[in-house]
């Protein structure tokens, strides 16, 4: 299994490393674009970032 740095996720995101690990620390707050271009990356749903859901698969767009 390949792990990412939080600075090669920070880079995809175009965030700086230190706002990225507030957001693993839950020190802040993902903002909705955040959240929405990590489900892009790590390519599962927000409601699985979110704890929402168990089902890592994303949705499918209409």
């Amino acid at each position: 299994m390949n792990f990412w740095t939080q600075t090669f996720v920070a880079e995809k995101l175009q965030i700086s490393q230190r706002a990225y690990s507030h957001y693993e620390n839950g020190t802040r707050e993902v903002p909705l674009d955040v959240l929405i271009k990590l489900s892009y990356l790590y390519n599962v749903s927000s409601d699985y970032l979110l704890g929402l859901t168990d089902n890592p698969i994303p949705y499918k767009p209409n």
